[in-house]
């Protein structure tokens, strides 16, 4: 069973956290190369699960349109928002307070070897999370993310978006689950690209009509992360502690 580091940034702008997880990964893919003669999983490997808040930002997939943000740069700025085209798959999305993200750094050849089989895992701690409020969601076909909503004619709305990227089979990005998220900067974009009529985007906030606990979330994501994954996910050694502080 793989010990998977469990890393809280709290509040970090999306350089910041993207540096951070591009350390991590690098970390993983150069323990990778000076242990190639021995088969992945026979050698320690240091996995990480970060969560972290992000200051308004805008990122766009390295397969999204550049058309999919309505906002000039002008208007970002005035806005506050930052915006990153960056290395991951999918389209444009949002991350602001109030959401949280998830950047699993996984060597992921130490779990399985399948892609696909990493994307549904991932939906999965969202849709095993969001079931202990009393949210009944659900995937899609063609469509990555987590969805609520849909019967009668309703529309679907997206309370989870999902991006990922791996190189050497370490993972890097990945998901945005709304929880208390200021709904409004969807607007400004055409979210994951998707220009559905009957596709929109949610938060748990919304569909619960209350503020939910974002320490409570997280605490619920990281049991059923290391359920899903099979691992065991464990808080950080003093020293990390430390340095996560200095971050």
């Amino acid at each position: 069973m793989q010990t998977v580091r469990f890393l809280d940034l709290g509040l970090m702008e999306y350089q910041r956290a993207w540096d951070f997880q591009t350390a991590l990964h690098r970390g993983l893919v150069d323990n990778k190369l000076n242990n190639r003669d021995l088969p992945p999983g026979t050698y320690p490997q240091e996995h990480s699960l970060i969560l972290v808040e992000h200051p308004p930002v805008y990122t766009l997939g390295k397969s999204g349109s550049t058309d999919n943000l309505l906002l000039s740069e002008a208007e970002l700025q005035a806005r506050g928002i930052q915006y990153f085209p960056i290395n991951r798959g999918g389209d444009i999305t949002f991350h602001g307070p109030g959401q949280i993200v998830g950047y699993p750094i996984l060597d992921l050849e130490c779990f399985f070897n399948d892609v696909h089989r990493y994307v549904r895992n991932v939906e999965e701690v969202v849709i095993r999370t969001l079931a202990e409020y009393g949210l009944d969601t659900y995937r899609i076909k063609d469509y990555t993310g987590v969805w609520i909503g849909g019967a009668g004619g309703g529309p679907q709305r997206k309370v989870c978006a999902i991006g990922v990227h791996l190189s050497r089979w370490v993972t890097l990005h990945g998901w945005a689950l709304n929880v208390n998220t200021p709904l409004e900067y969807f607007r400004y974009i055409v979210p994951c690209g998707i220009s559905d009529a009957d596709k929109t985007v949610t938060s748990m906030e919304l569909e619960l009509g209350r503020t939910v606990d974002m320490n409570e979330v997280k605490t619920k994501i990281k049991r059923h992360f290391a359920d899903v994954f099979e691992c065991k996910v464990v808080d950080p050694a003093p020293e990390w502690s430390d340095a996560l502080s200095n971050q």
